[in-house]
């Protein structure tokens, strides 16, 4: 019965009218906007980087911090090669993720450190971390 009162309604209603009627082409307010899919994609990076490496490092190309806690792992953890981001060059989404990353753990300073999905906090935190044995710890696990 539906079809047919579709089809009954359709040639009493004018062409433009009873297209965008029942059309499932019209628009819609659920559509994400522009801004929306960049921060579920950012969101999505941001969150299949941190599962998907052991060591994650959102960083800065100029930061004298981000170039401690990289020296760090290159010096005394050879054989981990930490996933680097330097969002100063990405620049379609370099603010966005620093912007999420803020969102996630409460710290928008670079750099961002994560071992094994752990965010362990900036340079001050990371190298605390190491002297601790707890670095070692959570990148043997």
């Amino acid at each position: 019965m539906l079809p047919r009162l579709s089809s009954v309604l359709a040639s009493r209603l004018p062409t433009t009218l009873s297209f965008a009627f029942f059309s499932s082409q019209t628009a819609s307010s659920s559509t994400p906007s522009e801004s929306q899919r960049l921060k579920m994609s950012v969101k999505q990076f941001v969150e299949d980087s941190i599962t998907s490496n052991k060591v994650v490092i959102f960083s800065k190309t100029w930061c004298p911090y981000c170039k401690k806690v990289k020296t760090l792992f290159a010096e005394k953890f050879p054989d981990v090669q930490p996933a680097i981001y330097e969002l100063d060059e990405r620049e379609e989404d370099g603010s966005a993720i620093q912007d999420y990353l803020y969102q996630k753990t409460g710290q928008r300073t670079v750099p961002s450190v994560f071992v094994g999905a752990t965010h362990i906090g900036g340079n001050d935190d990371t190298q605390a971390s190491f002297k601790q044995g707890e670095l070692q710890k959570l990148i043997t696990a």
